[in-house]
């Protein structure tokens, strides 16, 4: 390395026109992923980087990659990522970090025309893309990786997770052996190891804690009916007046149902899930990071590698299933330092999911007495306001039901919300163990469902 052609941050070398982007870009000191990664990648190592969304990981592995970029020299790098959000959110980062070196930095993902890409793929120095569209290409032969000697495969878990392991092979058969291999992902599945065991080189690997701050996370849950959840959600978001939340949904189709009727109550959110065009998702996370709305309504594709900062409130309206995927959504708040909460609504369907979650020790989640709160119409249906199934205790005489015909208690008091017979959840496909008795008291819960 020539010195006369490197200069320092927190003890890392990098090139002058990138210390400039690095320093322009708000970073006072690089974070502890950073520091441990970008020495071995300008090393020329293979890298394991282990770690949870939100540590920096994409300048982690930005920096040196395009320290070894040679403009006009072919596609040089290929990064795969998982989903739509993330490539695009990568490809802007490099642009960022590359704003006084001349680099071609472009996505190239799937839910739009595939012709502007093919254009771009002729420029191209760097290619970040989702596994399914890079398969399009190479089966037209309009992308080229024969100069490829840096590949990186991002969120590497979720994208196996997904489905891609099989296509992931594919591009990597393309890609020329004498490589440098960069795997990043917040957990080792059996299937990132059988990736590691066969296409990386004597990996270096960097295992970081979470940059989560649990000290500065509360983790609270009410225990509610289905038919209270919306109106208690209102109450919530009335009384806690977060600065920016995202409330997450099980399906696409309650993202909408839940956004429609905040809509309809006077609260202003947006939503984001895999069944909106690209254009509508990458305008509510471009708004949503403007601050020009404060409430983000989405399903789990929000959870993972999109960087959004200063989230204050994470509401779970559905209990996610696995631990796992509780621990990838309250990863969103309580980030560098800051302060976080995370809020669960937990009603009859959401029992055998949060007994999942709460078979991780690590996970503590206290639950709170249900406030008083205003019962508010809730119309369960896409059509809505009016026209649809309408959850609307003053439509109807006689006793309340609920969303499965049992008859409810007013607003803030509980049923046993247990019944011996078997139900099945809106969450699996498959059949729902017996219930058993949940927990009544009050207090911290860490393995109190068995």
């Amino acid at each position: 390395m020539e010195e006369g052609k490197y200069t320092m941050i927190s003890g890392i070398h990098l090139q002058p026109e990138l210390k400039k982007a690095f320093l322009e870009l708000g970073f006072e000191e690089m974070t502890d992923i950073q520091k441990k990664c970008i020495p071995l990648i300008q090393e020329g190592r293979d890298v394991i980087g282990q770690s949870q969304t939100g540590s920096g990981k994409t300048a982690a592995f930005g920096f040196p990659i395009l320290e070894k970029i040679l403009h006009n020299h072919g596609i040089q790098s290929l990064i795969l990522v998982p989903t739509r959000e993330l490539c695009e959110q990568v490809a802007i980062e490099l642009r960022k970090f590359s704003k006084y070196k001349r680099i071609n930095s472009i996505s190239v993902y799937g839910g739009v025309s595939i012709n502007p890409q093919i254009e771009h793929l002729r420029y191209a120095d760097i290619v970040v893309g989702t596994p399914g569209r890079i398969l399009d290409h190479l089966q037209r032969a309009t992308i080229d990786l024969s100069r490829v000697k840096i590949l990186v495969l991002d969120e590497a878990d979720k994208m196996f997770e997904m489905g891609f392991i099989e296509d992931v092979k594919k591009i990597i058969s393309q890609v020329p052996r004498e490589r440098q291999t960069l795997l990043f992902s917040a957990t080792i599945s059996h299937q990132v190891h059988t990736i590691v065991e066969h296409y990386m080189k004597n990996p270096a690997k960097v295992k970081l804690q979470s940059y989560v701050d649990k000290g500065k996370m509360e983790q609270y849950y009410y225990q509610i009916t289905s038919r209270d959840k919306f109106s208690l959600l209102i109450h919530i978001l009335k009384h806690e007046a977060p600065k920016l939340a995202i409330i997450f949904c099980a399906t696409r189709n309650r993202v909408d149902i839940v956004g429609r009727n905040l809509s309809m109550n006077g609260v202003r959110s947006l939503s984001l899930h895999g069944g909106l065009s690209q254009n509508r998702r990458k305008k509510s996370i471009e708004m949503f990071h403007r601050n020009e709305a404060r409430i983000l309504v989405a399903s789990d594709v929000a959870a993972r590698g999109l960087d959004i900062k200063n989230v204050s409130h994470i509401i779970n309206y559905d209990c996610p299933k696995t631990s796992k995927e509780y621990i990838h959504r309250i990863g969103r708040t309580a980030r560098a330092g800051s302060e976080g909460k995370v809020i669960s609504l937990i009603s009859e369907p959401d029992y055998d999911n949060f007994r999942n979650v709460l078979d991780d020790r690590s996970i503590v989640v206290q639950q709170i007495q249900l406030p008083q709160f205003q019962r508010v119409p809730f119309f369960a249906s896409q059509r809505g306001h009016g026209l649809g199934q309408r959850n609307d205790f003053h439509s109807r005489s006689g006793p309340r039901r609920g969303y499965e015909g049992r008859p409810t208690h007013r607003y803030g008091e509980q049923k046993k919300p247990y019944h011996s017979r078997e139900e099945k959840s809106y969450h699996d496909s498959g059949e729902r163990r017996p219930s058993q008795h949940f927990g009544e008291r009050r207090g911290t819960y860490r393995r109190r469902f068995r």
